[in-house]
């Protein structure tokens, strides 16, 4: 089993389990923080590509550890969130505005009766530490063209210059890791 955390819009086919909360045909509308309806170590692979960040630090423990129970012991978990030394680098280095940088770090997205924000950011120091808080090892960035949803673009493929996938600088933290 896969599960496609966040998913949106994006269906991934039907190896994927793809849960959220959006109204689209192929998804489980449910909570991602909450798969009591999945038994424990029943997955080999959670995808979420940048709906992570919409917790806070404490949230994402709880998160985590939910996440972590449905892995199977040698089940992988990955990541995809704003990078946030990568845009900080562009910005010092003149590449960027501050209003280029809004949106991928601060996110807004409305709901049918909310609008929700990112609530943290991470660099790969700080997304190793809470992923090692949780129990995850194996920790290591992950290539988005070597895996088997990379023909599906999602912000995990998040460049500057937009979709500049040859020559621009990825703005998104792919992270994966092992229960």
């Amino acid at each position: 089993m896969k599960l496609h955390l966040g998913c949106g819009r994006r269906n991934f086919g039907p190896d994927w389990a793809h849960i959220d909360a959006g109204d689209y045909e192929h998804i489980i509308h449910d909570s991602v923080l909450d798969l009591s309806h999945i038994e424990n170590e029943m997955v080999d692979l959670i995808y979420s590509s940048h709906m992570f960040e919409y917790f806070d630090r404490e949230e994402a423990q709880v998160v985590l550890r939910e996440w972590k129970r449905v892995l199977k012991r040698t089940g992988t978990l990955r990541l995809a969130v704003p990078d946030f030394e990568s845009m900080a680098r562009l910005y010092m280095n003149g590449v960027i505005k501050l209003s280029s940088m809004l949106g991928p770090l601060y996110g807004k997205m409305s709901m049918a009766d909310s609008t929700i924000y990112h609530k943290t950011a991470y660099d790969f120091e700080s997304i190793t530490a809470a992923l090692e808080e949780a129990g995850f090892s194996n920790i290591k960035r992950y290539d988005w063209r070597a895996t088997e949803h990379a023909q599906f673009d999602d912000h995990s493929q998040a460049y500057i210059p937009h979709m500049d996938k040859e020559n621009g600088t990825l703005i998104s933290l792919n992270v994966e890791c092992t229960k």
